[in-house]
């Protein structure tokens, strides 16, 4: 499913996130930033060992829950990884949503600052942080939206999903906020 919003695209496609040629891909990383299974896991694995080079060089501390850091993509087809530190599941209490859009917000001001014109991204905490699909859906394309109605950038946002079930979400919420 593709939408334009302010002359721009979101797109949701069903695949292999470390496959897609696009300026950014952005990591579903761990405070931390040690890597771990899932979409990070892929990405490292992929990306081989250049990616937690940097990060271990650049970022020793980590990344706040709620931000996100930026790197190169060693042999992905992506020119940059962003890493993404979404927030746990504890129930929609304890600030879930506010971090969850600070990890897409910061995402997408990295790659306007990187120059990125495309940028994808996975389902960010859905996984093992096991926040919902659906809000999770709703906090990310909301925010998405947004920061391309006011920035206009970048040109392309893909949010590539594991699952008919993801995607199902996804557009279920898109075509809420688009019609």
């Amino acid at each position: 499913m593709k939408v334009t919003i302010e002359g721009q695209t979101v797109e949701l496609v069903e695949g292999d996130i470390t496959k897609q040629e696009v300026d950014a891909i952005v990591n579903a990383a761990n405070n931390q930033l040690a890597g771990g299974g899932g979409v990070d896991g892929a990405i490292h694995g992929r990306g081989g060992p250049a990616i937690m080079k940097e990060t271990d060089t650049v970022y020793p501390n980590g990344c706040p829950t709620g931000s996100a850091v930026i790197t190169g993509a060693g042999n992905l087809p992506a020119k940059h990884v962003i890493h993404a530190v979404g927030p746990f599941w504890r129930g929609g209490k304890a600030g879930e949503p506010d971090l969850l859009a600070g990890a897409h917000r910061r995402s997408l001001e990295l790659a306007v600052e990187h120059n990125c014109r495309s940028i994808a991204f996975p389902a960010l905490s859905t996984g093992v942080y096991r926040y919902p699909m659906a809000k999770a859906a709703r906090v990310a394309l909301e925010t998405v939206i947004e920061f391309i109605q006011q920035q206009k950038k970048p040109e392309l946002v893909r949010f590539v999903l594991y699952g008919e079930s993801a995607y199902e979400a996804f557009e279920s919420v898109l075509k809420e906020l688009t019609s």
